[in-house]
């Protein structure tokens, strides 16, 4: 007699299917908004010579070594930069909101048309308040409409290997960000900066208007609550250290990426050298974030998480400060920036609780 075999619950992640389709679509929404948007370095004259930060770093370059706004300065373009940061995540709670009304899909395409149109208003600036709204505001809120709404999409697919999966969308931005910082560097040269940020605004909408429509949720089965904000989950106490990690582990992770590079100039290596440890943290972070990944599916999520965070203060201590030379200190940043990841990866792993 034939054994009956119940069916899993429709509900369950199928860890697999359909799921992988979604993996490769986030792995480009996170190379076409995070990987574009980046800040670079902020060493000046590094940042001149080499074109391995990440893409906003390589427009700061051009901005500055060419004059191209007057009326601009070195703290407007700072700002300009940190808008693309801040107005993505002020923007979280509309994109939630929107997502839960009008379906996963909605504002994903609001953020694919701010993200490409404030690349192209960006190339008709003419005034560094034009550059304000266009490549800061309007690139800041296409990013997080794009990618705030797609944050929870992976976990409903996986389950036993939702570490891995989200660690090889993670590692999209990583990728994505020295692919386009070499394209758009060669652009700027031979074509100038109006042209280049077009051309930005058209292979930015049309990878992520194709990544968007292949992304698909199952808030049918899963039947997610949601919520904007949620007061009862800063009640419990393991939220609160969840946050209190996510804090201390930006905080580095912004602080490490971004000071390497005045470490370098500081113990003697060229402008060059100097700014290509930008460009080895994010090669180690493409390569880390999915290992990390395999890694927490196999031997915890938590202990993973730990274990790294732990590791990467040891070898600030160990390998960092001590550092003299351009070898040691390259080995370090593509060993930082593998474990850098560490938040990215684990973050949308851990379920609604906290630390599970």
């Amino acid at each position: 007699m034939a054994q009956l075999v119940r069916p899993l619950p429709m509900s369950d992640p199928p860890d697999g299917g359909y799921g992988w389709v979604c993996v490769v679509a986030e792995f480009f929404i996170n190379g076409f908004t995070w990987g574009i948007v980046a800040v670079g370095v902020t060493l000046q004259n590094s940042l001149r010579s080499h074109p391995l930060a990440k893409c906003y770093g390589v427009y700061l370059s051009y901005y500055l070594s060419n004059n191209a706004f007057p009326d601009g300065s070195t703290v407007d373009y700072a700002f300009i930069g940190g808008f693309q940061f801040s107005m993505a995540v002020v923007v979280a709670p509309l994109a939630t909101a929107s997502a839960r009304i009008f379906g996963t899909r909605f504002p994903m395409l609001i953020g694919v048309g701010f993200l490409s149109g404030g690349f192209i208003a960006a190339s008709f600036a003419e005034r560094i308040w034009h550059l304000y709204l266009s490549q800061g505001v309007m690139v800041g809120f296409g990013t997080g409409l794009l990618y705030i709404p797609s944050l929870p999409v992976i976990s409903q697919w996986f389950d036993k290997k939702r570490s891995i999966a989200n660690g090889i969308c993670a590692a999209g931005s990583g990728i994505g960000g020295l692919a386009m910082c070499f394209a758009t560097d060669h652009m700027l040269h031979k074509l100038g900066l109006q042209w280049t940020l077009r051309i930005s605004a058209g292979v930015t909408f049309f990878v992520n208007l194709i990544a968007t429509m292949l992304l698909r949720n199952r808030n049918d089965f899963v039947q997610p609550t949601q919520k904007v904000f949620d007061t009862k989950l800063v009640r419990q106490y393991h939220i609160i250290l969840l946050l209190l990690w996510s804090f201390i582990s930006m905080f580095g992770y912004i602080t490490l990426m971004f000071s390497l590079p005045d470490f370098g100039k500081s113990i003697g290596l060229s402008d060059s050298d100097a700014a290509a440890q930008a460009a080895f943290v994010n090669l180690g972070a493409a390569l880390g974030r999915p290992l990390i990944g395999f890694c927490s599916d196999r031997l915890g999520r938590i202990e993973v998480a730990g274990a790294l965070t732990f590791l990467c203060g040891l070898i600030c201590f160990a390998i960092w400060i001590p550092a003299n030379s351009y070898g040691i200190l390259t080995f370090f940043s593509i060993l930082s920036g593998a474990i850098l990841g560490i938040f990215w990866a684990i973050l949308r792993q851990l379920d609604q609780w906290g630390l599970k």
